[in-house]
C-alpha cells in the first residue's frame, strides 16, 4: 500500500467505520476493504504513470469510499436487490455521515457504477477510480473463478 493511501486508510478508521469494509466479502475472497485500498493504489499509480494533474488526496478518498455501502451484498434480502445500481448512493449517504467530503469524492462515490449506472463521472478523479474499480473488481472475480477451476481440475484428476 502506498504511503498516501495508508495515511488516508488510517484517518478513515480513526474518524469513521472504514473499518467496518474488512467485515463484508466483495469479490471473491477478497473483502470490501481490500477491495477498496486495491482500487485506491491503483487509481493513484495509473494518475502517476500518465502524468495526469489530479487531485490526489480526493482522488485517493473517493476511491478508499467508493464502495462504503456497509452491508453483506451476498445475503439473500430483499434491500439487497439491485445492489450494482443502489450502492453507490447508499455509499455517499453512509460517507456523509461519517465524514466531510468535497464535490470530487462525492461525484468519485456516486458515479463509480458507470455505464451500469446512467450518469457517467464528472472529473478526471472520478474517471479514474470508475476504471480502476472496473480492472480490479474483474481481476478479484477472475483470480477466484480460477482457484475454484484450478481445484475441479485437480479433483478431475485425482491431484
Amino acid at each position: 500500500m502506498r504511503d498516501e493511501v495508508r495515511e488516508a486508510v488510517n484517518k478513515l478508521e480513526r474518524d469513521g467505520r472504514f473499518c467496518m469494509e474488512r467485515l463484508y466479502m466483495q469479490h471473491g475472497a477478497v473483502t470490501v476493504y481490500e477491495h477498496s485500498v486495491r482500487v485506491a493504489d491503483f487509481s493513484l499509480a495509473v494518475s502517476r504513470m500518465l502524468g495526469l494533474h489530479v487531485d490526489e488526496k480526493s482522488l485517493i478518498r473517493g476511491a478508499l469510499l467508493h464502495d462504503y455501502f456497509l452491508y453483506d451484498w451476498h445475503e439473500k434480502d430483499i434491500s439487497h436487490r439491485l445492489h450494482g445500481f443502489r450502492h453507490p448512493k447508499r455509499a455517499l449517504q453512509n460517507a456523509r455521515e461519517d465524514y466531510a467530503l468535497n464535490p470530487v469524492e462525492e461525484n468519485i462515490i456516486l458515479r463509480h457504477m458507470f455505464p451500469l449506472t446512467l450518469h457517467p463521472p464528472a472529473y478526471k478523479e472520478s474517471w479514474l477510480v470508475c476504471l480502476a474499480d472496473k480492472y480490479c473488481a474483474a481481476a478479484e472475480t477472475l483470480h477466484a473463478l480460477a482457484g475454484r477451476f484450478k481445484g475441479k481440475l485437480r479433483h478431475s484428476f485425482g491431484a
